[in-house]
């Protein structure tokens, strides 16, 4: 997912460092150029498959649940081990994509995520299904893992960020149609027609991004060399700055992973029994996520990073209380804020990650989206067990308590800043 999406990271600066001259480097792609606008569109169809199949279970879970006879719980377990799949393997791909190539990593793990998503229709039961999802999201890691590595070794660095901020749109509207469309089919069809529809939207998405994206030009190979990256990987879990950001970036996805995970049984249930088609268009709620994290760099300048952080942890804790109420307008702004929360605080800590890793930042990136995911497939999973046993209130203690881990964190990292001024020499005069 990214700043403005389901967490793909936007370090750019944590690539293999481009050893050419300046001729060469006038060579990358810019805005106008050749193969600009068809590596861009191919990133943005990549971003699109990628994460429409990721949470292409999340607003049929009480379908699921229906047909297979099991609890909230046991049916969040199919987004729980599509991102679970996904933390795990982020790491290991970002280090196959320095030795073998971006465009090959990123090829070979749409191939094989589109064919499983041909499969899923067809689980047999619940444990398929979970299965099914686990490859499936462990080969959804290659694209985070990779795309940004591409786009700064092609792109030059002044049209970097539109670059990247492409790839985030395919992201935010994979992840927003891949739910609205889901519950529409669903509706008519049924789920398993639902997550074929968006197995075949993925498909499609696959064959053009390898048709478009353009041959890389300026991609050095590195070895794998294990003992450098797992002493990078060391380096940056001992920073206590690092680990303190991993740990916001989690809570914040266990609230919002919970809570979207939840929201499809509660609004379909009495006293709102909304069709299944209405609950999927809830998810276009994203798009307040969208703005509120393209406005973080602003807060981030008025209030500081801590500040930011505070105003986001409230926004989201005010939402999750006004989601209690039993009428629909305050439960869906109750959704905006959280929404809006979340993403907001997402993209302050994301981004602070970039600025605190002094070296390889691709590798402190990775950690982060492990983490950011390992906390959405807690969110799915105890957010489930905590409806199942509660109700809605029980998902949203959940949320308060991570919201609260995450002023906790920051109380903490403001008196580590006051501590390790004061003990900074003061200079002689």
């Amino acid at each position: 997912m990214s700043p403005a999406s389901t967490g793909a990271s936007t370090s750019v600066d944590a690539v293999s460092p481009v050893r050419s001259s300046d001729s060469a480097a006038d060579s990358r792609m810019a805005p106008g150029g050749p193969g600009y606008h068809r590596m861009s569109f191919a990133l943005f169809l990549a971003g699109v498959a990628t994460f429409a199949l990721l949470y292409s279970t999340q607003a049929l879970l009480p379908l699921i649940s229906g047909e297979f006879g099991v609890a909230a719980s046991e049916a969040s377990w199919t987004v729980a081990a599509a991102t679970g799949g996904l933390a795990l393997f982020v790491l290991p791909m970002s280090a196959l994509s320095e030795r073998f190539g971006r465009r090959t990593v990123m090829t070979a793990s749409l191939a094989v995520a589109v064919s499983v998503g041909l499969l899923v229709p067809f689980a047999p039961s619940i444990g398929a299904l979970v299965v099914l999802r686990a490859v499936q999201g462990a080969a959804l890691a290659g694209l985070p893992a990779s795309a940004t590595a591409y786009l700064a070794e092609e792109v030059r660095p002044k049209a970097l960020v539109t670059a990247i901020g492409l790839f985030v749109a395919g992201n935010s509207v994979g992840g927003m149609s891949g739910r609205v469309i889901t519950g529409w089919v669903a509706q008519e069809w049924g789920w398993r027609v639902a997550v074929g529809v968006i197995g075949a939207i993925a498909v499609a998405c696959a064959v053009a991004f390898r048709l478009l994206l353009p041959a890389p030009k300026h991609f050095r190979p590195g070895s794998l060399r294990p003992r450098v990256l797992l002493g990078t990987v060391r380096d940056h879990l001992s920073d206590p700055l690092l680990r303190r950001l991993y740990a916001i970036g989690a809570l914040f996805m266990t609230v919002f992973g919970g809570v979207y995970t939840v929201i499809g049984y509660r609004l379909t249930e009495a006293p709102f029994s909304l069709p299944q088609g209405i609950v999927g268009s809830i998810f276009l709620v994203y798009l307040v996520g969208t703005v509120s994290a393209s406005t973080a760099g602003r807060l981030v300048g008025r209030l500081g990073r801590r500040g930011a952080l505070y105003l986001a942890g409230g926004t989201t804790a005010a939402g999750l209380l006004l989601s209690l109420a039993d009428s629909l307008p305050p439960v869906l702004l109750g959704l905006v804020l959280i929404t809006a929360g979340f993403f907001a605080g997402h993209a302050v800590a994301s981004s602070a990650v970039s600025k605190t890793a002094t070296r390889g930042r691709a590798q402190a990136s990775a950690l982060y989206q492990s983490a950011y995911y390992v906390g959405s497939s807690a969110g799915s999973t105890v957010g489930a067990m905590a409806f199942h046993s509660g109700g809605w209130a029980g998902t949203v203690t959940v949320g308060v308590l991570a919201v609260l881990g995450v002023v906790t964190i920051t109380v903490l990292g403001s008196r580590a800043a006051r501590v390790a001024a004061l003990r900074q020499p003061v200079p002689a005069h």
